[in-house]
């Protein structure tokens, strides 16, 4: 699915580590969260990757500042905040911006999905 994006939108950056033992509530949270920002609105697109060295980085864009606003504040989202301070992330850093460009580049081909890994 093709995802517009276009200046004025927020965009945050939240980069963390796990602890060893993190909450194992965590992978059913965060699927939780994501459909709970879904339906407060607003919610353009969330990928999440994980580094070799275990660092994890989710991009979150938000449609303008009012609908991050909204997430940010949400109830849950804060009680979610305080499961991963107590629980889940051994450390974590949060940025936010507004889109001030944006562009795009689409062959109009589908793109291979990535090989595997080599055994």
């Amino acid at each position: 699915m093709t995802r517009t994006f276009e200046p004025g939108q927020f965009v945050t950056v939240f980069r963390s580590r796990l602890i060893a033992d993190a909450d194992p509530r965590y992978e059913s949270l965060d699927d939780e969260l994501r459909d709970r920002a879904r339906r407060l609105g607003g919610l353009v697109d969330v990928k999440s990757f994980a580094a070799d060295d275990g660092e994890r980085v989710t991009i979150v864009t938000f449609e303008d500042r009012e609908s991050h606003d909204r997430w940010a504040s949400d109830p849950v989202h804060r009680d979610a905040q305080q499961l991963g301070r107590d629980g889940v992330y051994a450390e974590y850093s949060i940025q936010v911006g507004e889109c001030c460009h944006a562009s795009r580049f689409d062959r109009g081909t589908s793109v291979a999905p990535p090989a595997p890994p080599s055994a």
